[in-house]
């Protein structure tokens, strides 16, 4: 996925929904039960926040990996001594 700029939205459901800012297509949902938004006492969006914010660095880490490893294994392959 390119890079791109994300918006938290809340939507009318009461899901925080993760969307690309320049559309309206939802790519991820976080949906608390109403004992976690007790809990919680109006701190939820700042945890799906931090939800969001965790998972897009894995995925871009997850990403990007393969390529690191690929990219040494390949220069170590060409090397002649």
């Amino acid at each position: 996925m390119p890079l791109a700029e994300f918006e938290l939205v809340m939507l009318d459901s009461g899901e925080v929904a993760l969307q690309r800012a320049e559309g309206d297509e939802t790519l991820v949902t976080i949906r608390f039960s109403p004992d976690v938004l007790d809990y919680l006492d109006g701190k939820h969006l700042d945890v799906a926040k931090s939800m969001m914010d965790a998972g897009i660095k894995t995925a871009f880490d997850v990403v990007e990996e393969p390529a690191v490893l690929a990219e040494s294994v390949q220069s170590k392959a060409h090397t002649i001594h």
